[in-house]
C-alpha cells in the first residue's frame, strides 16, 4: 500500500458538549469528495450524552456508521430512527434537513461510531433530500483465508484475488463514494481492488497498520491517522502486531470551489447567506 499523504485526527468538541476526534479539510479538498471524519469513541456516558440537539444542514451528505452504542435520528422529513451497532445511516441533504441525534437510552455501555461528511456537486445542492439506512437491511460482510474481514457500507467492494463483488444496499453517494471497514487480525492482510476509484483515503481507528510512505520507507500508522493512498487494483492492506481495523473511502473528486460555514457548504459566499436566511426564517422545517 502506497500512502501520498497522512493527517491527524485532532479533539474537538460537537453537538451538546460530545468529545469527538476528527479530521478536516474544507480548504484544500485533499481527500475530495470527502470532507470531514468525526469519530466518537468512548465508554464514559458524559463524553456524549448531550448528543446532537436539532440542527440544519445543506449542500452536503452525511454518513454516520455506529460500531457500539447508538443514536435515536429524528428529522422534519419524519423520519425517526434508532441507528444501532452496525447500522448505516446516509443522508443526502440537498437543499436542507433539520435532524437531531440523541443518545438511546439503552446504550449504557459506551459508544463508537463515525459520521462522515461528503461534499455535493453544485447541481445537486439545491435537489430534495434523500434518507436511507441500513436498519432492515444488513451491511454484507466477506472474508478472506488471511485474517481480513471486508464489511460493504456502501458502494461495491472486491478482494484482489476473488470474483465476489460485496454489494452494499446503500449505493449512490455523492462522488461516486464507496465506504467499508476492514478488520484484520495481528498481522492479516488482505489485497483489495481499488483500481475503480480516483481518490481513496484508510482511516485507522482501532490497531497498527504498515505500509510504505512516499519515499519507499516502511512506516506504521495508528489510532486517528488517515492515510490517502494510491488506488491500485490490488492494493496490499497488512496489519501489524495488533488486531487492526480502518475504514476505506473511496470515490471521484467533485474538483468544485467550496465555502463552508458550520453546517452548510455551498459553492459562494451568497448560497452560504442565503442558507442561513432560509434556516433562520423557518424554511427548512421542524422536527415534529
Amino acid at each position: 500500500m502506497k500512502v501520498l499523504s497522512k493527517f491527524t485526527a485532532r479533539p474537538a468538541m460537537d453537538g451538546d458538549g460530545v468529545n469527538i476526534k476528527r479530521v478536516a479539510d474544507f480548504m484544500n479538498t485533499r481527500f475530495d469528495p470527502y470532507l470531514m471524519i468525526d469519530e466518537i469513541k468512548s465508554n464514559d456516558q458524559q463524553d456524549f450524552i448531550g448528543g446532537f440537539p436539532p440542527h440544519p444542514h445543506r449542500g452536503i451528505e452525511t454518513f454516520t456508521y455506529i460500531r457500539k452504542g447508538g443514536f435515536e435520528h429524528r428529522d422534519q422529513l419524519g423520519n425517526v430512527k434508532a441507528i444501532r451497532a452496525g447500522d448505516v445511516q446516509w443522508m443526502s441533504t440537498g437543499s436542507g434537513v433539520v435532524h437531531s441525534e440523541m443518545p438511546l437510552a439503552d446504550a449504557n455501555e459506551g459508544l463508537h461510531g463515525f459520521q462522515i461528511w461528503l461534499n455535493m456537486p453544485a447541481k445537486d445542492k439545491m435537489r430534495p433530500a434523500i434518507y436511507q439506512d441500513t436498519t432492515e437491511n444488513p451491511n454484507p460482510t466477506a472474508t478472506n483465508s488471511r485474517g481480513a474481514a471486508l464489511k460493504a457500507l456502501s458502494g461495491n467492494w472486491q478482494f484482489a484475488d476473488s470474483d465476489l463483488v460485496i454489494q452494499a444496499s446503500i449505493q449512490g453517494l455523492a462522488g461516486q463514494g464507496a465506504i467499508a471497514d476492514v478488520m484484520l487480525n495481528e498481522n492479516g492482510k488482505a489485497d483489495i481492488d481499488l483500481s475503480a476509484h480516483q481518490s481513496v483515503s484508510a482511516y485507522i481507528y482501532q490497531g497498527e497498520l504498515e505500509y510504505t510512505d512516499a519515499k519507499g520507507e516502511l512506516a506504521v500508522a495508528t489510532e486517528g491517522h488517515l492515510l490517502v493512498i494510491k488506488p491500485e487494483q490490488n492494493t496490499h492492506i497488512k496489519a501489524g502486531n495488533k488486531d487492526t481495523g480502518l475504514l476505506l473511502l473511496a470515490g471521484s473528486p467533485i474538483n468544485e470551489k467550496i465555502v463552508h460555514m458550520g453546517p452548510f457548504v455551498m459553492n459562494t459566499q451568497a448560497e452560504i447567506n442565503q442558507a442561513i436566511d432560509d434556516y433562520q426564517q423557518g424554511r427548512f422545517g421542524e422536527i415534529a
